[in-house]
C-alpha cells in the first residue's frame, strides 16, 4: 500500500509522522473523506474547496489544493480498487508541545482504505450529548473526532450505526459522521448549517437536487418523522429503519426512495458535480 506524505509517494511501512504532529498532540488538523470508484474521486472540487474552508477556519496555511490533487491521484493509480476510502488528512506539522505551533509548516496525507457499499438501511440512535454551534470549530471537518467516537461507540453498544445529537438549543443537528433528513407531511427537512451541522457534500448535492428545505427542527422532529435517512460520502443516501427503539416501516419510504434513486442517478452522470 502507498501513501502521500509531505510530497512524495511512499510505501506504508516507511511513511513516518512525527510523534510532535499537532494533529496527534492536539488534534490540530482537517480532513476529507471522497468515495473513489475504481480510481475515480467523487465530488473531489467540493471536498477540496471544503478541506481549504476547514483550514483557514483552524488558521492553518492554505493548502496546495493543486498538489493535493495530484496526491489524491497517484495514491488512486498507485493502489487500484473497485471502492475506497480516500482519506485527506493536512495538519498543523511538527510543534513544540501545547497549542503553539511549530514553523515548519502543515503537515499533508493522503491515504486509501478499501471499503465496501453500506446496507440500504440502517439503525441509528439519539445520544444526550451536543453539538455546539457557536463553538469556534462548528462546521469545520477537524481532525478533533473525541466527541464522534464516543458517541459511534454508544451507537455500536446499542447494535446501530449512527448516533445523532442536537445542539445546545435543543435543536436537530447532525449524526457523528453524517447529516440527516426527515420527511414530515410528506415534505423533507434537513437542518441549516447554523445548527452546527457540517456543511455535508453529499447533503448539499441532495439539497440541490431533490429540493430539499433547510429547516431549523426540535429534536423531537425525529420522532415524529415519516420517514429519516442519513447522507455522507461513503453512505450515499442511506434510509432509517429503527430509531431509538422505534420501528420505521415500509423502509425506505417513498421520498427517501426518490432521493436515493436522483442521488444513484446524477452522481453515475458527473463524477464531479
Amino acid at each position: 500500500m502507498n501513501i502521500w506524505l509531505d510530497g512524495a509517494l511512499r510505501d506504508t511501512q516507511d511513511a513516518r509522522v512525527s510523534v510532535l504532529d499537532h494533529g496527534l498532540t492536539v488534534g490540530d488538523g482537517v480532513f476529507e473523506t471522497v468515495k473513489a470508484t475504481d480510481g475515480r474521486p467523487f465530488a473531489l472540487t467540493r471536498h477540496l474547496k471544503r478541506l481549504a474552508t476547514s483550514a483557514r477556519g483552524l488558521g492553518l496555511p492554505e493548502p496546495d489544493l493543486d498538489e493535493v490533487r495530484r496526491a489524491c491521484a497517484e495514491v488512486l493509480a498507485a493502489n487500484p480498487m473497485p471502492l475506497g476510502r480516500l482519506r485527506i488528512t493536512y495538519t498543523g506539522g511538527l510543534s513544540p508541545l501545547g497549542s503553539d505551533r511549530g514553523a515548519d509548516g502543515p503537515t499533508l496525507v493522503v491515504a486509501l482504505g478499501e471499503t465496501t457499499r453500506r446496507p440500504d438501511t440502517t439503525a441509528v440512535v439519539t445520544v444526550p450529548w451536543t453539538r455546539n454551534e457557536r463553538s469556534a470549530i462548528a462546521g469545520l471537518k477537524t481532525t478533533s473526532y473525541a466527541e464522534n467516537v464516543v458517541g459511534l461507540a454508544r451507537a455500536r453498544e446499542a447494535g446501530a450505526s449512527e448516533a445523532l445529537l442536537a445542539n445546545t438549543r435543543g435543536r436537530l443537528c447532525e449524526g457523528t459522521g453524517s447529516n440527516v433528513f426527515v420527511v414530515l407531511n410528506g415534505e423533507l427537512h434537513t437542518p441549516p448549517v447554523d445548527s452546527g451541522c457540517l456543511a455535508g457534500i453529499t447533503r448539499r448535492l441532495i439539497v440541490e437536487w431533490t429540493g430539499a428545505q433547510e429547516t431549523d427542527l426540535p429534536f423531537e422532529a425525529l420522532q415524529e418523522a415519516e420517514e429519516i435517512f442519513l447522507t455522507s460520502s461513503l453512505r450515499d443516501v442511506q434510509a432509517v429503519h429503527r430509531l431509538d427503539g422505534r420501528d420505521l416501516p415500509g423502509t425506505p419510504g417513498p421520498v427517501t426512495a426518490k432521493a436515493m434513486r436522483v442521488f444513484d442517478e446524477r452522481s453515475a452522470a458527473d463524477i464531479d458535480p
